[in-house]
């Protein structure tokens, strides 16, 4: 029989599923292997071919370590809390739930469809109580954990408390807020419960503050950076401003340093370690203090100082102006009235800028000054305070010193604003730009004139330590995460609020349960979706109402898999001990600095007070590359008026016509040929199409662009799997191209791989397709053949590299072909190593082979015997009179006489001899005879 991809792989599925084949142990003797993928976020448009990509990959490493002897553990589930869904719901009422549900049926549908080796039975979904009963449950062990300096890692907030009521505040070294009180035993022990719970907010790991957010009033929800661009939502192109918000926010900082540290310990791709180095951004420099100048107009003030941090504390005597954010909270006691209409402008014009969009703009040069000064610490010089939008409040102070001859931003803007610009160094030339030189000797710097860079730098952070107006610090660029969306389809958070104070409810009242809601807009008063809710409210007080991030969910997934469906803890500690961490990790590079810095930061977090066993969550990670689409364009004619007609012009002779290109379906068009009565039937306005040809066929254009619904150029799997099976499409996407490159999709090659695939079945089948297997023994080139690929797929899985693989299968059956080879040794053992590549056909041969059903996927993968591969035969090619008649096989041990006496004793030769004596047997060693008669 033919090969019938369709029935062999409904079969296998269904077999795999009724069997729980991939299904792994918590406690087997085999070493383990955790193999991951980021998980789906379950979207209604279902999986595209560039989808599959990362899980074919995983699949094939997965299925190959089983093969290998390894425990494995390959899970799936769904991200699938969300915003599309909640706008889904908003436009159309419908419950978040039911379209993700609907979604996720979807992907499941599909990812079976491609033969994936999940175990199903540990699948989980963020959006399910069960599931998010934990996430709630971590918030809870953050919110009741502080950072200790001395200990360098998270510890019970009772232990702090502890060391209040016996010592007070003294010896305390955390990562806290920065208006801590000092206080003593006695004075901790005499403050109310209310005052003690404010004080203690100010050192939990998750706590509120007051924050500028991205806050899009159409959506009604805070935005991320990534979800903001021009000022814009990504999603639904709606306005964002800035606006100031209570928020929880997390301690993410705290771990900075160990999150640094933690990149030099994981296999990761190094432009991957690199943005989060850049992400979390240390520098070591100094915290500088500037007075305040009081004037009339700032009377009153309780803060005396703004403070900035600086890596180049060397140039403070180049100081000429100070720049604060527009946000930042001095400014409005700062502002006098005669610049308060120009500050109000400029603060109302930077809150439509997103704080990524404020960070890249280099060029433009803003700002308003507020009509206050400071003073140098070090020389008492008055220094004008601006407000400009490329200084943030949330990025270290929200202030920095401008040094314009030595910053090009700070240069700008005094040119711009007509400030004085001072030289510092015998060497800089600023002439026409800032020179942020560190060579040469200090000039119009008081106490360090004549110092070098290293001598100056020392001695002006001595002076400001005696002065009490500065001190040397290391200070990171990345910020607290906050922690909260203004939205309904989330994790609600587990805190009521009594008396204006957060309180945690307890484990037992775990999870709490989202709930029902009339519409999932904000409330009328402007309070988030789940401000609608009736009779939601702990008894104690009112419910938080905002949910938790897209990320939460995500930050801890992995362990999940390892005890799905625990009721008594996220995982078990005896799961946790066998699996420890994830053996290695396939996803996209684009989640670099939100889900991979996180989960980090948790995964850090949950070691500290003891709940997991490993400081580092994932140990490799592949970034796949991206598939992109493959457009292809048909070229309306259009008329002297410039409006389109219903004719199309061939792509090769649009140069003759003046034409307008429009995108086409791809799926209509093969080899670049357009299917033109489907393209009728395509679109109405289509019907009546007429089309002017090359050759008789109508060609597209071809344009390589983002896979994308808009563009037509969307090829879905499932239409793939219907016309080739899904062993060639998992083969196809892997011969693209190297896993981590990005490369066009071309469904034009993919009959090749389909081809190859029956080459494949054809080997086990006679010229009546009957399953026929002989069980000779192998020949030395048979056998030379199979090690070959046994090796090759070998070393090409253990350095991911699949493309090569591909082609060397296709090499293999090729010579298993020539050969003629039947042989049931030979062939047992190709099924065996083709299996994680194309495990349907494979399942399917292996059972015909005698084999038990299912004991495929854990069959030994076959030993390398390297003595099949050296190689002691040449096939002599024998010509005669300088024609080649025929290949000799002949053992390279032989000396010249010995190779020409067998040469002249063979039957064959003989035949094509005729009875003749060769005048001359010339014997080239290893390479040619050549008979002459």
């Amino acid at each position: 029989m033919d090969y019938q991809f369709k029935d062999i792989e409904q079969k296998w599925q269904q077999f795999w599923a009724d069997n729980g084949t991939f299904k792994a142990d918590n406690s087997s003797a085999k070493p383990k292997y955790y193999v991951l993928d980021m998980f789906p976020y379950p979207s209604g448009a279902g999986l595209h071919v560039g989808h599959p990509l990362g899980y074919i990959a995983s699949d094939i490493f997965a299925r190959y370590k089983r093969l290998k002897g390894f425990n494995v553990l390959h899970p799936m589930g769904y991200d699938s809390f969300g915003l599309p869904a909640e706008q889904y719901a908003i436009q159309t009422g419908q419950h978040p739930l039911v379209t993700t549900e609907a979604n996720i049926a979807t992907y499941r549908r599909q990812l079976d469809q491609i033969g994936f080796s999940f175990d199903w039975s540990r699948e989980v979904r963020t959006s399910s109580p069960d599931y998010y009963k934990w996430t709630q449950w971590i918030f809870m062990q953050l919110f009741n954990s502080w950072y200790n300096k001395d200990a360098d890692k998270a510890e019970s907030i009772a232990k702090l408390v502890e060391h209040f009521e016996k010592n007070g505040s003294a010896g305390i070294n955390a990562v806290c807020d920065e208006e801590v009180l000092s206080f003593s035993a006695d004075e901790w022990n005499a403050m109310d419960n209310r005052a003690q719970q404010n004080e203690l907010l100010k050192y939990r790991l998750t706590y509120l503050r007051e924050s500028t957010v991205n806050w899009c009033p159409a959506l009604g929800t805070v935005l991320a950076n990534d979800e903001v661009k021009d000022g814009f939502s990504e999603r639904g192109g709606y306005p964002v401003e800035q606006k100031k918000m209570m928020q929880w926010s997390m301690r993410i900082t705290a771990y900075a340093e160990r999150l640094l540290q933690g990149l030099d310990t994981i296999d990761w791709p190094e432009p991957l370690k690199e943005m989060q180095r850049n992400w979390i951004g240390k520098s070591t420099g100094a915290s500088v203090k500037f007075p305040i100048e009081k004037t009339a107009q700032n009377l009153q003030s309780a803060t005396h100082f703004i403070e900035v941090f600086t890596t180049r504390v060397d140039t403070i005597f180049g100081v000429t102006f100070l720049v604060i954010a527009p946000e930042h909270e001095l400014v409005a006691e700062l502002t006098t009235p005669e610049q308060k209409a120009e500050i109000q402008a400029y603060i109302d014009q930077t809150k439509k800028k997103s704080e990524l969009d404020r960070m890249a703009d280099a060029k433009t040069v803003s700002g308003a000054f507020t009509g206050s000064y400071v003073r140098n610490p070090l020389n008492d010089e008055l220094v004008p305070i601006y407000i400009a939008d490329y200084v943030l409040a949330g990025y270290g102070t929200g202030a920095v010193m401008a040094v314009p001859s030595g910053d090009q931003r700070d240069f700008l803007f005094a040119k711009h604003f007509n400030l004085n610009i001072v030289p510092i160094l015998d060497t800089q030339d600023i002439t026409t730009e800032a020179d942020p030189t560190k060579e040469g000797k200090y000039i119009n710097s008081d106490f360090i004139n004549g110092l070098t860079y290293k001598e100056a730098t020392a001695a002006v952070v001595a002076k400001l330590e005696e002065l009490g107006a500065g001190r040397a610090k290391i200070n990171f660029r990345m910020r607290d995460a906050i922690f909260g969306r203004q939205r309904y389809w989330g994790e609600p958070v587990p805190v009521y609020f009594k008396d204006g104070l957060p309180h945690l409810i307890t484990e037992q009242e775990l999870p709490l349960l989202l709930p029902e809601v009339d519409k999932y807009l904000p409330t009328e008063s402007g309070e988030p979706p789940l401000g609608r809710a009736t009779n939601w409210k702990h008894p104690e007080g009112e419910y938080e109402l905002s949910t938790m991030p897209g990320w939460a969910g995500s930050s801890w997934y992995w362990y999940r898999y390892m005890d799905a469906h625990n009721d008594a803890a996220f995982a078990s500690k005896e799961a946790i001990e066998y699996w420890k961490d994830v053996d290695l990790y396939i996803g996209g590079s684009e989640h670099a600095t939100g889900h991979l810095l996180y989960s980090r930061f948790w995964n850090k977090f949950m070691k500290d007070i003891g709940l997991v066993v490993e400081e580092e969550p994932f140990k490799k990670l592949i970034n796949q590359g991206m598939i992109q689409g493959r457009s292809n364009f048909v070229y309306r004619l259009v008329d002297d008026e410039g409006r389109g007609t219903n004719t199309f012009i061939s792509h090769g002779l649009i140069g003759q016509y003046k034409t307008s290109p429009l995108h086409v379906d791809v799926n209509i068009v093969e080899n670049e040929v357009l299917n033109t009565e489907k393209f009728k039937k395509w679109r109405d306005d289509f019907a009546n199409a007429e089309f002017i040809l090359e050759n008789g066929k109508y060609i597209c254009g071809v344009e390589v662009e983002k896979m994308s619904k808009s563009k037509f150029n969307v090829v879905n799997p499932d239409d793939l799997c219907q016309r080739y099976g899904a062993d060639t499409l998992r083969m196809y996407e892997m011969f693209l191209g190297p896993l981590e490159q990005s490369k066009p999709w071309n469904t034009n090659g993919i009959e090749g791989v389909f081809k190859f695939l029956r080459k494949f079945w054809r080997l086990f089948h006679n010229d009546a397709w009957e399953f026929k297997v002989s069980d000779n023994e192998p020949s030395k080139a048979e056998l030379k053949s199979l090690h070959k690929i046994i090796r090759k797929v070998e070393e090409d899985i253990e350095r991911f590299s699949f493309n090569t693989s591909v082609s060397s299968f296709m090499i293999a059956i090729n010579e298993l072909t020539d050969l003629k080879c039947n042989n049931r040794a030979i062939l047992q053992d190709l099924v065996v190593v083709l299996s994680s590549y194309a495990p349907h056909i494979c399942e399917e041969l292996w059972v015909m082979l005698g084999n038990e059903a299912g004991s495929l996927s854990y069959a030994p993968y076959p030993k390398f015997n390297p003595t099949y591969l050296v190689e002691d035969e040449f096939a002599y090619p024998i010509s005669i009179n300088g024609k080649t008649k025929m290949n000799l096989n002949i053992s390279l041990s032989l000396d010249v006489s010995a190779i020409e006496a067998l040469v002249r004793a063979n039957a064959d030769v003989q035949r094509y001899l005729d009875g003749k004596e060769p005048k001359k047997v010339i014997v080239v060693k290893g390479r040619i005879v050549n008979i002459v008669v």
